[in-house]
């Protein structure tokens, strides 16, 4: 886990980009019924003002939040390492969906009559989805891959 700030923005930049990704990936799978090759391209060319918005809101509003109701639950000092992050992690995908569903329903459907009933069902398809990535997927990629960086880079500096 990270140590310092410089850590730290790598580490939820590293996270925000996959989980940003996949999520985009996700959603132009549902909205075409399928899951095709081109759209790996395009959901890689269509993710950055999401991942713009996600990087922001995480890394000022919800790392915070996430971090005071997790410890609701977990002590640190006293739970094991893995619930602790576990639990972190739940609270992140609670509070971040909604954030970003929200943006996205006004930035690809703008503001309509039904904007409400839009970002309700986009908050539902993508919430399950969401927890099962990071829990399961992201959570796990991210910190090995992130473990390998500070590995090599504590390796370069001795």
């Amino acid at each position: 886990m990270p140590q310092t700030k410089k850590q730290d923005l790598l580490f939820s930049t590293m996270m925000s980009l996959l989980m940003v990704y996949l999520m985009t990936l996700y959603n132009i799978a549902l909205e075409n019924g399928q899951l095709a090759l081109p759209y790996f391209l395009h959901a890689l060319l269509g993710m950055w003002p999401e991942f713009v918005v996600i990087w922001i809101v995480n890394h000022f509003v919800v790392s915070k939040l996430a971090m005071r109701l997790a410890f609701r639950f977990v002590n640190p000092q006293k739970d094991h390492p893995m619930l602790v992050i576990l639990s972190i992690q739940a609270m992140m995908v609670c509070c971040i969906v909604p954030y970003i569903t929200l943006f996205a329903t006004f930035f690809h459907h703008g503001f309509t009559s039904t904007w409400f009933t839009q970002w309700i069902t986009l908050l539902v398809e993508c919430f399950p989805m969401a927890f099962c990535l990071q829990i399961f997927f992201v959570g796990p990629i991210i910190r090995n891959v992130f473990r390998g960086i500070m590995k090599m880079h504590r390796q370069a500096k001795a």
